[in-house]
């Protein structure tokens, strides 16, 4: 398979720092590279979301609920990673404000948040509203599944007239390596609320039959942005429910 690395070297290939507050958007998979990056950094780490998502994705992780600033310090100082939420409503975690993890940011070493949902789609582009990203996030990491490249763009992506939009063709083309860069790359994709940090790209779900439409898409954005890491990986997401 062209490039892939294991899961568990995501933050390694990513080039993290020490201080990172990361925000994950895009297609499916998000939740599974959230808790991820919680197992891989060290320090205090809080994870959270700034939309909805399924309250089973805590994952056994300690769980805090509209905590305070003295509550989460205190339960990050064992160097766990937490999962902190606004509230639960029935089956659904409702995520906190972005304003909580920017001053989070200056409380923990980091925090890692999912930014959007895709209805378990493989790759999408955002609404208007979409995605909420706090003003202190350092790395933007815009996920695509592999699943999604060479298919067409009505039967695999959410809300695919705004993906085929961006990428400049109709919604029943299949989505090119070509289109889905420029989706990627699109100052009204995933990167629209980035301010300051640095964007990266994440295909999850890599397998031998995507791994040549893969090395395409490596290389289109490698040829377009050179400066945007694009870290393939071989897995397959766990279910994750409750995004919208």
């Amino acid at each position: 398979m062209v490039g892939a690395v294991p899961l568990s070297r995501l933050a390694e290939q990513l080039t993290l720092g020490d201080h990172e507050h990361v925000a994950i958007v895009g297609g499916g998979g998000k939740t599974t590279l959230m808790h991820a990056l919680g197992d891989q950094l060290h320090g205090r780490i809080v994870l959270t979301c700034t939309t909805k998502m399924g309250y089973d994705q805590h994952r056994g992780r300690k769980l805090l609920l509209s905590p305070s600033d003295h509550d989460l310090a205190a339960a990050t100082e064992a160097g766990l990673p937490v999962m902190a939420w606004k509230r639960v409503d029935g089956a659904k975690a409702v995520g906190v404000e972005p304003s909580d993890c920017d001053r989070w940011f200056g409380l923990v070493d980091h925090v890692i948040i999912e930014a959007d949902g895709s209805r378990r789609r493989p790759f999408k582009a955002p609404a208007p509203y979409e995605p909420v990203v706090p003003a202190s996030v350092t790395t933007l990491v815009s996920v695509i599944g592999a699943d999604a490249l060479g298919r067409v763009i009505a039967d695999q992506c959410h809300r695919p007239l705004r993906v085929a939009a961006l990428a400049e063709c109709t919604p029943y083309e299949r989505l090119a390596p070509a289109h889905a860069a420029m989706v990627l790359l699109h100052e009204r994709g995933a990167r629209k609320e980035l301010r300051g940090g640095r964007l990266a790209v994440v295909v999850t779900k890599v397998d031998d039959a995507s791994a040549p439409f893969v090395a395409e898409l490596v290389a289109e954005i490698a040829q377009r942005e050179p400066d945007v890491p694009v870290v393939a990986v071989a897995f397959e997401p766990m279910t994750e429910s409750g995004a919208m």
